[in-house]
């Protein structure tokens, strides 16, 4: 397959979609969280329908659908490219203004805007790979987008490659794109009915030739924390506050491991995300992670014994400890399907890369499309740094993701 004279469009389609604002919101319950993420949903629409893609659309909830048809007699699986369109909450994704630094050369990359916002290759260790490539920064006051909008514009680059070269043989592919991942409910109201494929794809990793097949596992956890209130200036033996107490829970965590900040490749963690409270009640949200399930519930117990020891010192307050299942390791879906992560595989290399497969330490809306029946690994899109004012992607990368979308769905036609 050559793409030597082939325009690639995912550049100018990617700088078109990290100006529009789609942070979602993990404190809202609409769904989507923000409606501004379908301001986005209505271009991609729009530009989906220019390519001939009859069926796009953007229903109730946010999400995009369109089909790329089979040209193919074979009955191949109907598989999905997944991207999402919400960036995150944790920086501002209001009037980013993207820049291209063309054929670097390894130099620190000093954002204008804010020049304490400096790329360096010694902090970024893949970018001393990316001698010679044009990348892509925000301005420094704002994140880039590229968590996932690079994944956007692959897919959509991917189309309009298959659709202009026929001689390139698939099955039909569905393009799904979707709101809210960032804020953990990105596949809520998906229709895999309606959506109709077999297996799927999420476009959403880092490096190139990247390839994931396995996630953390994760929960979340709320500990509420019932004190005794009351007048200050008459409490002496009386309050038991609620604030304090909590404080002392967050205090018995270990400092030197069980956290994000001490813990690495398949190590997991226990991690405080949020902490509000009065003096009379008080609540801690942490999220809970591993690759292993068994572990997720031993961490769980720990927590629970902290909370227990601290309130032994309080006996008029008391203290609930909640669990909530936010998604699974999809290793263990995907190891039932090895032609799945197999296929994508052998596209990375055609597209003249080296494979590297891996777990992600987090999760992607595959996870839980995994468990929903459609088997889902990810895909590079070229990302780094993502949820960051120093956040930045590699053109060349992402042309390379865009040829292997296509090479593998050329795989699955040749497979069938």
């Amino acid at each position: 397959m050559n793409f030597d004279n082939y325009s690639y469009t995912v550049l100018d389609r990617f700088l078109r979609y990290v100006v529009v604002d789609t942070q979602s919101d993990p404190n809202a319950t609409s769904f989507p969280s923000t409606e501004k993420q379908k301001d986005l949903g209505r271009i991609l629409v729009k530009e989906l329908l220019e390519l001939g893609i009859g069926d796009a659309h953007m229903d109730q909830h946010g999400y995009v659908y369109a089909t790329i048809p089979s040209n193919t007699n074979k009955n191949v699986p109907v598989i999905c490219f997944c991207s999402h369109m919400d960036t995150s909450p944790d920086s501002s994704g209001k009037d980013v203004v993207p820049i291209i630094h063309r054929n670097y050369q390894g130099q620190p990359i000093v954002l204008p805007d804010d020049p304490k916002q400096i790329i360096r290759s010694e902090d970024h260790p893949d970018l001393k790979e990316l001698i010679g490539h044009d990348i892509v920064t925000a301005s420094g006051t704002t994140l880039l987008g590229a968590d996932n909008k690079a994944g956007l514009a692959e897919i959509m680059d991917a189309a309009t490659f298959l659709l202009s070269h026929p001689e390139v043989k698939h099955g039909a592919i569905r393009i799904l794109f979707t709101p809210d991942e960032e804020v953990g409910r990105g596949v809520e109201h998906v229709d895999l009915e309606k959506l109709g494929a077999k297996f799927g794809y999420t476009v959403d990793g880092e490096r190139r030739g990247s390839l994931e097949d396995e996630t953390f596992s994760a929960d979340q956890a709320i500990v509420t924390v019932e004190g005794v209130s009351s007048h200050p200036g008459f409490a002496k033996g009386k309050m038991e506050n609620a604030l304090k107490i909590a404080s002392e829970i967050l205090a018995g965590l270990p400092k030197d491991r069980l956290s994000p900040e001490t813990t690495e490749d398949r190590e997991g963690f226990l991690h405080p995300v949020q902490f509000s409270g009065i003096a009379e009640k008080a609540t801690i949200h942490f999220i809970v992670r591993d690759f292993v399930d068994e572990k997720l519930q031993e961490h769980e117990d720990f927590l629970r014994s902290i909370v227990d020891k601290v309130l032994k010192g309080y006996p008029n307050s008391s203290a609930t400890v909640e669990i909530k299942e936010q998604y699974r390791n999809m290793k263990k879906v995907l190891d039932r399907h090895p032609e799945v992560s197999a296929y994508a595989n052998e596209a990375i290399r055609r597209a003249g890369l080296e494979v590297h497969q891996s777990s992600i330490r987090g999760g992607t809306d595959g996870s839980r499309l995994s468990f929903m029946g459609l088997p889902c690994p990810n895909i590079f899109a070229g990302e780094h740094a993502f949820h960051s004012k120093v956040e930045w992607v590699s053109v060349q990368d992402m042309h390379k993701a865009v040829e292997t979308l296509v090479h593998l769905a050329a795989i699955w036609e040749e497979k069938s």
